[in-house]
């Protein structure tokens, strides 16, 4: 944010960045619209419709009104919006259904910002003659997403570049939704067919300092961009300048993620395992792991590299990814659970005694892909994943109250489970097991 001489607001700031009252108001509608809905439709079961069509009309409504209010707020409601959309695979496919195509909407786009306002936000970061930085700018944007958009450039030096721009009053918007949507989690998590919403909000909320300044994304980039430079299997665009709220950096052409679930299958499990192989050697090549798995960050180039943009959101590892992951998971595939109960105690995954089969369930997702030298994903078994994890039995709370997940492990969990939801949508059959022989400290190796 700009901030005056005089230490106030600067007047741009003012006109350009929404009340925290006005984007509030917009995301209580939500849950007001779907009550509306509803009495709409014991209305019309009044009527003679059948309640199964009521319902189905329901949630498209529902999923249309979602759609629009985080789509048009940006910030921290479509951030959110976009994190649920890369887990409503977990969800049964008559509850996401709906919202299947709504939220993949969001994931993929938003509403662009104006031209006037991408040229107040140059000028202020660039200075008044940004222009002459640059051969041409494209004034529609490539991409719009929560919290900026890219726009196509051509360099000074004739390179054609990405022009990354953040909304103005981005920061303020981003904390006013994430607190707004977690104190109203217990409602808007129906909105989003059970997902929970609190646990995304607060995930985000403490990384936000990291995705709003553009200088720290700048940093891992170019650690990533040097980690892999002249990589046979990805490429990485290297960054050319930039400010707090402007990144400059290579422009690269492919195919996003997003956009190969109809590809034939021996490409799309190419495409999937280089997306995985990507995630899994940040950590030991560059010493930091890609946290943002979403698919429309990866992109299949046309000679079958894949390139990989957006590294707002890093967990810096230095030393690369812990021994103990690759060692319990060892463990788990030999059915040892009181072993794996152990070594899950160690790392304050758990914090009481709990059955070990409970822990032997909440691992089977890691256990199942990794036992297998291919294994294929699809949303039938992320599903079963998901019941068998969120049963609503006694054994489920028990592990529940149990289960403990350690701050140094956030991202790391958040990666793992992500990916294994892009896998399951795009249906990838790989090895997974051969990338965690290669990649993965402590799991090919027989534990002492």
């Amino acid at each position: 944010m700009t901030v005056s001489n005089n230490g106030g607001m600067s007047s741009d700031d003012k006109s350009l960045a929404r009340s925290a009252l006005r984007r509030g108001a917009k995301l209580a509608s939500l849950p007001l619209g779907v009550a509306g809905r509803k009495t709409l439709g014991f209305g019309r079961r009044l009527g003679g419709q059948s309640a199964d069509t009521v319902n189905e009309q329901l949630r498209e409504r529902t999923a249309e009104q979602l759609f629009r209010v985080l789509g048009e707020l940006k910030g921290g409601a479509m951030k959110v919006g976009q994190a649920m959309s890369l887990f409503e695979g977990f969800l049964p496919d008559e509850v996401a259904g709906p919202y299947r195509e709504k939220l993949s909407m969001l994931r993929d786009s938003a509403p662009p910002m104006p031209t006037s306002r991408v040229h107040t936000v140059l000028a202020r970061e660039l200075g008044a003659d940004w222009r002459d930085r640059f051969i041409s700018f494209e004034p529609r944007p490539a991409a719009a997403a929560s919290i900026g958009q890219v726009h196509r450039a051509v360099w000074h030096d004739g390179r054609t570049v990405a022009v990354k721009v953040q909304y103005p009053g981005a920061d303020e918007a981003l904390r006013s939704d994430l607190k707004q949507l977690s104190r109203m989690a217990s409602i808007a998590g129906p909105l989003a067919g059970g997902m929970d919403v609190r646990a995304v909000a607060d995930e985000l909320t403490a990384r936000i300092d990291e995705e709003l300044d553009y200088r720290l994304e700048a940093q891992a980039q170019s650690g990533f961009a040097e980690a892999f430079a002249d990589d046979p299997e990805f490429v990485v665009p290297r960054v050319l300048d930039g400010t707090g709220k402007v990144l400059i950096s290579e422009w690269i052409d492919g195919v996003p993620l997003t956009t190969i679930a109809d590809w034939p299958d021996d490409d799309r499990n190419e495409a999937g395992l280089k997306y995985v192989r990507f995630l899994f050697a940040g950590p030991s090549r560059a010493g930091m792991l890609h946290a943002d798995p979403h698919p429309g960050n990866f992109k299949m180039l046309p000679d079958g590299r894949l390139g990989v943009v957006d590294f707002g959101l890093v967990a810096r590892m230095p030393a690369g990814l812990p021994d103990e992951i690759g060692e319990t998971l060892r463990i788990a595939m030999t059915g040892d659970a009181e072993s794996a109960v152990a070594g899950l105690r160690q790392e304050g995954f758990l914090t009481h005694d709990v059955d070990a089969e409970l822990v032997m369930d909440y691992l089977a997702p890691f256990v199942e892909p990794a036992a297998e030298p291919e294994f294929a994903f699809d949303r039938a078994w992320m599903q079963g994943v998901y019941r068998q994890a969120n049963g609503d039995t006694a054994a489920a709370a028990e592990f529940g109250r149990a289960f403990n997940l350690p701050t140094d492990y956030l991202l790391i969990h958040r990666v793992w489970m992500g990916g294994i939801a892009v896998l399951s949508q795009l249906r990838i059959t790989a090895g997974f097991r051969a990338v965690l022989d290669e990649f993965l400290p402590g799991f090919a190796a027989e534990p002492a």
